[in-house]
């Protein structure tokens, strides 16, 4: 068995998750053991000025080499403090930090930009672990979108023989992977793209409507206590991105702070409470997942997956069961991957796969026109005596 850290953090900017995980076999058929999971918070400031930049403000490059470092640095302390009190790991896999991601647009811009900060080559010298990061670049170099990556690791460690499955994960984005029973041909048939918000609109109200004092609504409480507006969620679910046929990707450069100041005048008019806004952005998320899959499943799911920040929204997870009816809803902790960390541990597999010469991504997932190894190998230097 290989012993990898995975370490992301997701468009919430919420902290980094870093998963220390067991990793054993060859390309689908492996096996992994999560041995620990933690989220580490950001530095206040820090997640402020990663925000800045997300939302569009300007910096100098000097800022931006800055802000890259000290990035790094908060991701190696991460993969530092993981792995205490166990082995030491052999590899690390770090997604970094998206602060930009521009999906291709045929035929105006046919190749796309992501950027995520956070320097492999820095990690890989601050803790003397090889170090696997950047991983989009490759699937967009060959035309792809440079996500949804994860879907090739749900088919290796969430398919199922007698089951279609949709993994939902809800981060700041919601993205969505289908996975069809196992048998015939499944991995060709896998389809996998980003839903639109997850939690990014509903954390930004939070914050806007307390001052900044919070910036999440724990469990959904304080959104299960309002009523959604409908004819809200209608006018807002005619958004374009949401008629656009998958593969499609998405960021916090469409559904961001200037798309939630849209939200709240386009809710004037309504003269909804706070809790009331709350319940119709979650109702918008929940809306766009049930529309996704209608409008682009080759068949609805027999079981749906979550993972991600939002699962833990009990009544994100409660409203999305009701319009998915009859289809049972759970989390993935409910199939033996914790929903806290599965990103983190995607990415140390990604790494794994990526040392093993293994393709990391799903072309029908991404839309690249082959699979492709991913991520950048860094080693760290080795200083003779």
């Amino acid at each position: 068995m290989t012993l990898v850290i995975g370490l992301i953090s997701g468009t919430s900017v919420d902290g980094i998750d870093a998963a220390l995980v067991d990793i054993s076999g060859t390309d689908l058929d492996i096996k992994i053991e999560l041995v620990a999971g933690a989220t580490y918070p950001y530095p206040a400031d820090l997640r402020e000025r990663i925000l800045a930049v997300c939302a569009g403000a300007a910096i100098s490059m000097a800022q931006l080499a800055e802000l890259d470092d000290a990035i790094a640095c908060t991701f190696a302390q991460a993969a530092q403090n993981i792995q205490i009190g166990h082995e030491n790991p052999t590899l690390i896999g770090s997604h970094g930090q998206t602060v930009y991601h521009k999906p291709p647009s045929q035929p105006i811009t046919p190749i796309g930009y992501s950027l995520q900060l956070g320097r492999g080559e820095s990690i890989a010298n601050q803790t003397g672990i090889t170090t696997v990061s950047n991983f989009r670049v490759a699937d967009i170099a060959a035309g792809g979108h440079g996500a949804p990556l994860v879907p090739r690791i749900d088919a290796a460690l969430l398919s199922h023989p007698q089951e279609a499955r949709c993994i939902q994960n809800i981060g700041g984005i919601g993205n969505v992977a289908y996975i069809p029973v196992r048998r015939d041909n499944w991995l060709e048939k896998i389809r996998a793209w980003d839903t639109g918000p997850g939690n990014s609109l509903l954390d930004l109200a939070v914050e806007h409507l307390t001052n900044g004092t919070k910036t999440y609504d724990e469990n959904g409480s304080w959104a299960a206590s309002g009523t959604p507006c409908s004819p809200l969620v209608e006018h807002w679910l005619s958004q374009d991105y949401f008629y656009l046929p998958p593969p499609k990707s998405t960021g916090r450069e469409l559904f961001g702070v200037d798309y939630l100041h849209q939200c709240l005048q386009d809710a004037q008019a309504y003269q909804l409470s706070p809790a009331d806004l709350l319940a119709t952005l979650t109702e918008l998320t929940v809306a766009s997942i049930v529309h996704s899959y209608r409008t682009f499943l080759p068949q609805m799911p027999q079981r749906v997956l979550l993972c991600g920040g939002g699962s833990r929204n009990l009544y994100l997870k409660r409203r999305l069961q009701v319009l998915l009816e009859p289809v049972p809803v759970v989390t993935t902790d409910e199939v033996g991957l914790s929903a806290d960390f599965k990103e983190a541990i995607a990415f140390a597999v990604l790494a794994y796969w990526r040392f093993m010469g293994t393709p990391g991504n799903l072309p029908t997932a991404t839309g690249a026109r082959q699979e492709v190894l991913l991520g950048q190998i860094h080693s760290p230097l080795v200083v003779s005596a």
